[in-house]
């Protein structure tokens, strides 16, 4: 199996997938999946601009209205995560993960799904303490506040994913798991970009609730991006334990190392390849994991159902968060459940559903009506097969467990003692990224 992994989209899909065809043609291979660690930037229209978080004046359609449309059909099937600049009014309709366009899935704000018998996890978002025990409560449309904490990293999500306990062989993240630079050449990282210095010194770059999962999941593979460089890291998970190849990715630029491809054959070839296009120089290092022979689909996940079954009547839409005693749920009666639910139905995720009208160049919107929530219908036959309660739209958030009370605070280590910071820069200062500015 040959996975293909990307750093940060920025809606660039159109050049992703032009280079990584002409990979194919150069090496006369074949590409199975493109996995993407954020920034996707699902932009299907000028209303779902409204709900970027990028200043006005840098906000551009992009090309996946393309692939939502079905003017274009995505070559690879695609799955990414959430990063910090994103279509938040689209990935909130699929909170769940879900088929953002024919041929790409969305992980979810936290999601498990399987490839062929290869096993994905993921995080979206990128850590700030200041929201991390929140429940979510940001409301469409977006205020200037609610723009950018609707996709910060809530406990809710980490604590299913800490649920977990069969392997993962790949996990994504937007952020880097804090401490991850204690695994590699740091003192090369801030010769590159000196301005992270500060915070490798005092070890604080990164994220603690991705660093937490990393100790718990211990995957063989975990990619992110978010900072836009190239960091290579070993993980020895203690003396004789497993180990977990880390690497961090670039945005789609010229000369910039973006893409990664993973080669999951049935032998090993040590082989390390260069291959200079006319988007970028890509290193594609070829490594084995064990694969079936395919043909490979995207499917649900058994355990992760159960995860999202027991957890749904807990899931927290204000400020309250989860209260105190969810911190250890047992699956074990919902995994079975789901078991006989999935045998019954199949494991291929619900079909794609346009929700909303795509972008027309022809006919621009130059006034669009302002961002409402809008019930995908895969989402609702998601929970309808779980039998569980539609509950992502404001009518419904007083409908859960961890809605109606105040709890006391949580152990402090959850979360850092920082203030809110609500009016903090989300992106990390690169000079030569205008996006993050």
């Amino acid at each position: 199996m040959k996975i293909a992994v990307e750093g940060c989209m920025h809606g660039e899909l159109d050049k992703v997938y032009a280079t990584l065809k002409r990979l194919e043609e150069v090496e006369n291979t074949k590409i199975d999946l493109l996995l993407c660690c954020g920034d996707f930037q699902a932009v299907r229209n000028e209303t779902d601009l409204q709900s970027l978080n990028v200043k006005p004046k840098y906000r551009e359609m992009g090309t996946f209205w393309k692939y939502y449309s079905g003017q274009e059909k995505a070559p690879y099937p695609t799955i990414f995560i959430g990063g910090n600049h994103e279509a938040s009014n689209h990935l909130w309709e699929l909170y769940y993960g879900g088929w953002a366009a024919p041929n790409i899935y969305f992980l979810g704000f936290s999601g498990v799904v399987k490839f062929g018998n290869i096993r994905i996890g993921g995080l979206s978002g990128i850590y700030k303490p200041a929201h991390y025990l929140s429940g979510y409560f940001e409301k469409l449309p977006y205020n200037e506040s609610d723009i950018r904490s609707i996709y910060h990293v809530r406990y809710y999500d980490v604590l299913k994913l800490m649920h977990v306990e069969e392997p993962i062989d790949i996990f994504l993240s937007h952020d880097w798991p804090l401490g991850i630079t204690d695994y590699g050449n740091w003192q090369r990282l801030i010769r590159a970009k000196p301005f992270f210095k500060e915070e490798v010194e005092s070890k604080t770059l990164g994220s603690k609730p991705a660093a937490l999962l990393l100790d718990k999941l211990r995957p063989p593979y975990w990619f992110s991006a978010h900072l836009h460089c190239k960091f290579p890291a070993i993980i020895q998970h203690g003396e004789s334990g497993p180990v977990t190849k880390f690497l961090a990715l670039d945005k789609c630029l010229p000369n910039r190392g973006f893409l990664q491809v993973y080669l999951h054959p049935a032998q090993l070839f040590l082989l390390t390849i260069f291959l200079l296009t006319v988007f970028c120089l890509y290193i594609f290092q070829v490594i084995e994991i064990e694969s079936d022979p395919g043909p490979y689909e995207i499917t649900y996940d058994e355990e992760w159902l159960a995860i999202i079954r027991k957890f749904n009547g807990h899931f927290p839409l204000t400020r309250n968060g989860l209260p105190p005693w969810v911190d250890r749920l047992d699956i074990k009666e919902d995994r079975d459940w789901v078991k006989n639910r999935l045998d019954e139905r199949g494991q291929k995720p619900f079909d794609f559903v346009q929700t909303t009208q795509p972008f027309n160049p022809s006919q621009p919107i130059s006034n669009p009506p302002k961002t409402t929530h809008c019930r995908n219908p895969q989402t609702e036959s998601l929970l309808l097969l779980l039998e569980q309660p539609y509950l992502l739209d404001s009518a419904n958030r007083g409908g859960t467990q961890a809605q109606s009370n105040n709890y006391p605070p949580r152990d402090v280590n959850d979360a850092d003692n920082d203030v809110d910071d609500d009016a903090v820069d989300d992106d990390i200062g690169v000079a030569d990224d205008v996006d993050d500015e």
